[in-house]
């Protein structure tokens, strides 16, 4: 073999040696969400944007459903050892897995972030369980009410009617309802979970109390906010039972023009903008006894089993993500709370809110937004709610009686969970 051609075979091998050795180099995180459509894309910036200011960690991004979604399939994976290794996880339901040691304690990490300092209280807040922090939110939210202002119009409302209480929200569902309902409008999509728990706290009341965890399901203002919600679908008729079954069609119903009113998180506000434009209007929740909402959405949390190398990576993809620079990018795509407090300042959020009405409305609720309970029975408690709000809301069940036979079956498996 000729000189040249041994400099070239050792040239080659050279290079196939540092190629291996810049493949091991990167640390790969394998990260689990619950973000499609347009979060999706805008997760994905981040994501990219992240990857290029830290060329030695890939963030392997896998959309797999759902907040119920993840919960169930993170059940399944983490006794089989396919667990990932960081995972959006809900605000009320990552207490079942920090109990069981499935979540890091990222308390370390939180604390030697200088990221800490400038993120809102509530921001702070909603990650700890049991004095341990075991999340940083990602995408925070509250309900706000959105309606469809051409629909208002046509239903004749010469102005904005108030949108208060209870009785407001009715009388306007029942005016659109009695003036449109021959054109397929209905007055007010039937709520969803997340508005189902905000409009029992309007009622000044909480499913579960989020300092004692005391079950609050058969408190009666509880049970009165239920009788209203469920009246909208089988009494009055001004909700279509066919959102209660599917909280997704309720919404997809309001962005096609063919419900006047719907009450959801203010992480909707981006795909409600794309589909009615300028006839979006957005308001904050109503206040009926009280004015108060609860704090939603999801933060990014770290499985204990992966190595400490990939924990440590992780977290880096978590401080950037509640960065300014990347929150700004959030808040904006999405209409998601800001969770620090420069966001703002950043000339994408700027423009949003210089641009986009209605999509501060969440961060002016703020003042009387709360943290709701945690503990390991709130992820069972969640899941019953939707069959129990189904038989209430098509009047198969009365309201009163399932309330108190749901809070009585929530007592018990607080029991069991604690045990």
């Amino acid at each position: 073999m000729s000189r040249k051609l041994q400099r070239a075979v050792a040239a080659s091998v050279l290079s196939m040696f540092a190629m291996v050795g810049s493949a091991h180099a990167e640390t790969t995180v394998k990260f689990w969400h619950s973000f499609s459509k347009s979060s999706g894309e805008a997760l994905n910036k981040i994501i990219t944007n992240f990857e290029a200011a830290n060329p030695d960690i890939h963030v392997e991004a896998e959309y797999v459903g759902d907040y119920n979604d993840i919960v169930a399939k993170l059940q399944a994976a983490i006794p089989a050892n396919r667990a990932p290794d960081a995972v959006i996880m809900e605000v009320t339901r990552y207490g079942l897995f920090a109990d069981r040691g499935a979540l890091t304690d990222l308390t370390p990490y939180f604390d030697a972030d200088p990221l800490k300092g400038d993120l809102y209280d509530y921001a702070r807040e909603v990650g700890v369980y049991n004095g341990k922090n075991y999340i940083v939110p990602f995408n925070s939210s509250t309900p706000v009410l959105y309606y469809n202002k051409d629909i208002l119009d046509r239903a004749g409302f010469t102005q904005e009617p108030p949108l208060k209480t209870f009785d407001d929200i009715l009388a306007v569902s029942k005016t659109i309802t009695e003036k449109l309902g021959s054109e397929g409008i209905t007055g007010i999509a039937a709520p969803g979970q997340f508005a189902r728990w905000g409009l029992v706290m309007s009622n000044d009341s909480e499913l579960i109390d989020s300092k004692t965890s005391d079950i609050l399901l058969d408190s009666p203002n509880t049970i009165q906010a239920y009788q209203w919600m469920a009246s909208l679908v089988h009494e009055q008729k001004v909700a279509s039972p066919d959102g209660v079954t599917d909280e997704d069609v309720g919404r997809d119903a309001f962005y096609a023009g063919k419900v006047g009113m719907l009450l959801n998180s203010t992480g909707d506000y981006g795909g409600a903008k794309k589909a009615l434009g300028d006839k979006l209007e957005v308001r904050p929740m109503p206040c009926n006894k009280v004015c108060s909402v609860p704090i939603g959405g999801a933060g990014i949390g770290i499985l204990s089993s992966s190595p400490k190398e990939v924990q440590d990576a992780a977290y880096k993809f978590i401080s950037y993500a509640a960065s300014p620079e990347a929150n700004a990018i959030w808040f904006a795509a999405t209409g998601y709370l800001p969770i620090n407090k420069k966001s703002a300042s950043q000339p994408v959020a700027a423009q949003a809110l210089a641009t986009q009405p209605g999509i501060g409305v969440a961060v002016k609720q703020l003042d009387f937004a709360h943290g709701r309970a945690r503990p390991p029975v709130v992820t069972w408690m969640r899941s019953t709610e939707y069959k129990m709000w189904e038989a209430m809301a098509l009047g198969q069940r009365d309201v009163t009686e399932t309330m108190k036979d749901f809070a009585a079956q929530t007592r018990e498996e607080a029991k069991r969970s604690s045990n």
